[in-house]
């Protein structure tokens, strides 16, 4: 038995791993996939099936699939996902770990969190109301952060007769507004969530549909690591003064390879040394890559302190006290030229400066608008100016170093989230 079990483990730990997302507008039937896409991949335990239906409390009543992912009372009640619920599941080909988002405008910036580490995403259609303004700027958004595989999922067919016209429709629909997100890769596959139609096994209600299910387009999508190898990149995050001569900084390798004997660059100092050691909690290392958490020792005894930032001495990013971002505003009050704000950039935090609202998105034909400000949720290109220079890489070529938060400093609140574009 325990020979089985070693053996099943090193099996698991060899299958790679699909991280994805559900977007979408509200009640399109996100965590209802979710919980069909567990339930008959059989990833759910037999304690959970009897408190879902326990859950359902009525009998003859089909399981609310959504109840797996809706954990929160007030989910339930409203009978909307709020917050971003993470589940992990695997099949004998692949591992998976999916982020349920909120459809509901108010909750944009969940959606958004759960995004931002996804390898793909799955854009969820309620069948009877085709293709939302929610449903576009959760798409948008994706598309922002970096994902290029996206599957369409039809949802709800069961309602409209399983029709082949309408499922066609909307695929034409979202085809000609995807032509204006730049080069992304899309499935469609019309499903019933609540009748498990095309969601695992096939659907016999649409034997006109001859493509894949969303299970088998999951289990063979190709996975990018997304990660940037060429340009070392290291915040320092912490710092150990051992007893030995030498002092370490801690952090995660954010892009890039670092060997022993590399000549760094101490950003924004710009004092060189060589790297003496790579350590971690399991001992010495002759290298390491992102996103690896290490500590590295340096042979000379230069400063360091949290928020610099280690690269390669040939390969120094970006430095400017001005810049330009793709923003998602996340807060009540809008955002406007000349106010002040605090930026989360890798492990610094300094002020920051509005100099500009270049133009806001119109999520619907993702055309530029003129504006002197951003809304709750809306999305818009705008220039910043710092009082020191920024190190950065673009977030098309670097996600790691080219992004950011901005802070509300009156209250500590997250009020926005942006990808530097130059």
């Amino acid at each position: 038995m325990s020979i089985d079990i070693e053996k099943f483990i090193a099996e698991n730990a060899k299958k790679d791993l699909l991280r994805f997302t559900t977007a979408g507008s509200v009640d399109d039937g996100k965590s209802t996939l979710i919980g069909r896409l567990l339930h008959d991949a059989k990833a759910i335990y037999e304690d959970q099936i009897v408190a879902l239906k326990n859950d359902t409390q009525m009998e003859q009543m089909e399981i609310d699939f959504a109840l797996l992912t809706d954990g929160l009372m007030a989910e339930r009640e409203q009978g909307i996902t709020i917050d971003v619920a993470y589940r992990y599941f695997s099949t004998p080909k692949r591992k998976f770990i999916i982020a349920d988002t909120p459809g509901h405008e108010q909750y944009t910036r969940n959606m958004a969190t759960g995004a931002s580490t996804a390898n793909l995403a799955i854009i969820l259609i309620d069948a009877r109301a085709g293709v939302k303004p929610q449903s576009k700027r959760h798409s948008y958004i994706a598309s922002l952060l970096g994902i290029s595989h996206f599957i369409v999922a039809v949802n709800k067919m069961d309602l409209v007769d399983y029709d082949e016209q309408v499922f066609d429709a909307i695929k034409a629909e979202y085809r000609q507004f995807a032509k204006k997100m730049g080069r992304i890769y899309i499935d469609f596959v019309p499903i019933s969530a609540l009748k498990g139609d095309n969601v695992v096994q096939s659907g016999g209600n649409m034997d006109w549909y001859r493509g894949s299910t969303v299970m088998e387009f999951l289990e063979s999508s190709y996975i990018s690591s997304g990660a940037n190898l060429t340009d070392f990149r290291f915040p320092v995050q912490y710092i150990i003064d051992s007893t030995s001569d030498h002092i370490g900084y801690c952090g995660q390798i954010v892009s890039g390879v670092v060997k022993k004997g590399d000549m760094i660059t101490v950003l924004p100092a710009k004092t060189s040394a060589k790297i003496r050691s790579i350590e971690t909690f399991d001992g010495e290392l002759d290298y390491a890559f992102a996103p690896q958490s290490v500590m590295l020792t340096l042979d000379s005894d230069i400063a360091v302190k949290r928020g610099d930032m280690l690269v390669h001495q040939t390969n120094i990013p970006v430095s400017s006290k001005k810049f330009s971002a793709t923003v998602v505003w996340m807060d009540q009050a809008p955002i406007k030229a000349n106010q002040s704000y605090l930026i989360k950039h890798t492990t610094n935090i300094i002020p920051v400066q509005v100099d500009n609202i270049q133009y806001k998105m119109n999520v619907n034909d993702l055309q530029e608008v003129s504006a002197n400000e951003l809304k709750l949720n809306e999305i818009g290109k705008i220039d910043f100016n710092v009082p020191v220079p920024l190190y950065f890489d673009n977030y098309s070529n670097n996600s790691g170093i080219g992004c950011f938060i901005l802070i509300d400093p009156e209250n500590n609140n997250t009020v926005g989230a942006g990808m530097i574009n130059s």
